[in-house]
């Protein structure tokens, strides 16, 4: 049996590679959330239920010569099931270090392009949640937006860059994730924006991101201005960076649109999301990437593992932008929606500051895909 770590796992998904992914937690677990790939044939055999019968277990399976990849929750039964069919003569077999609550946790850096004046932006694309976070640097200087609770992740990587962190930067109040904007803020002595609108109940200390308001970093400066952009929450705000990017927070994404109902003000919200998506967006360039903070489907990947599009093709082709009609609009985004996120009130307490889990806890907290999408 040979192991495999998520960061390995990232990459089959990226670069496409075909293999056969076991999964031996539960059939409930394995429909609500799975490793996603184009090109993975999937088996799902609980492994609880097979009582070490490697028959069970490998009824589905492929030649025992081709590669096969065993995940379960936490890496522990993916490895006693991957023994069993080693020692049933299978050849190439791998199981994944830490499990789903591993890949849950990875992130992949992605460049997404230079600034105009020197400078670089990076999405993290967390390939186990669908959450995208953001660093922009400029001049030894960076500026971290959405990013999640592995804050290390982001202070590796700015060390690595040789940048100091400067500000961070929550475009809402997240219901999917626990946040870890706060956090890194404090880590990196650094300012944490976040929109005063979201924060009625908030009891963290920030600074407030208001309509226009301008951060800059770098000796001839980037700047970030905040665009208030409601719908989603309430003080839902989009970054205008570098007049290059648009950073839609859970506005826009690429396939769908934000849903107005996860703090139970749909309905109070629904002509917010239309008016931001309808008679605001609209006034800006179709030439601007849009670069949101969550997707859906990894078939919202680019080829380079980015997710980004144009403004002007978005509202070609995104379905949620071709509503007209103000009343089949309300329809679509406060009925038939898909389960709200696991967990997603307590998750809102924890970042309003109210709560302080342990890290198992936010881990078991975030079990699951987001569900931010319409």
């Amino acid at each position: 049996m040979k192991r495999l770590s998520v960061e390995e796992l990232a990459k089959k998904v990226l670069n496409k590679e075909a293999t056969v992914l076991l999964d031996v937690r539960s059939t409930e677990d394995f429909q609500d959330w799975k490793v996603e790939s184009d090109h993975f044939q999937y088996v799902n055999q609980p492994f609880s239920s097979c009582n070490g019968n490697v028959d069970q277990i490998a009824s589905d399976l492929p030649s025992k010569d081709q590669e096969i990849v065993v995940i379960c929750a936490r890496g522990n039964s993916s490895q006693k099931a991957a023994k069993a069919l080693v020692e049933a003569g299978y050849e190439n077999v791998y199981s994944v270090e830490g499990g789903m609550r591993a890949w849950s946790e990875h992130l992949e850096p992605v460049k997404i392009g230079n600034l105009k004046d020197g400078g670089e932006l990076y999405q993290f694309v967390r390939l186990g949640k669908g959450c995208l976070s953001y660093v922009v640097m400029k001049d030894q200087e960076a500026i971290i937006i959405d990013p999640v609770r592995m804050t290390d992740k982001f202070i590796e990587f700015t060390n690595e860059k040789g940048v100091t962190i400067k500000h961070v930067i929550d475009t809402h109040l997240h219901a999917d994730h626990i946040s870890g904007g706060h956090e890194l803020a404090n880590k990196a002595n650094a300012t944490y924006w976040l929109p005063p609108d979201d924060a009625d109940e908030v009891v963290l200390s920030y600074e407030p991101l208001k309509n226009q308001s301008e951060i800059k970093i770098g000796d001839s400066p980037v700047t970030i201005q905040a665009v208030y952009s409601p719908g989603h929450t309430k003080g839902s705000t989009s970054l205008l960076v570098d007049e290059q990017y648009l950073l839609s927070g859970d506005i826009l994404f690429i396939e769908s649109i934000g849903r107005p109902d996860l703090a139970g003000k749909a309905d109070a919200w629904v002509n917010d999301l239309r008016n931001t998506l309808y008679e605001k967006y609209p006034d800006f360039s179709d030439d601007l990437i849009v670069l949101p903070a969550h997707y859906s489907s990894i078939d919202e990947l680019n080829e380079d593992g980015a997710v980004a599009e144009k403004l002007g093709v978005l509202y070609d082709k995104n379905k949620g932008l071709q509503v007209k009609d103000a009343e089949e609009f309300r329809r679509m985004v406060t009925e038939n929606l898909q389960p709200q996120p696991n967990d997603h009130e307590r998750i809102r307490q924890v970042n309003m500051g109210k709560g302080s889990p342990d890290q198992e806890e936010r881990r078991e907290m975030e079990i699951g895909p987001n569900r931010c999408a319409v």
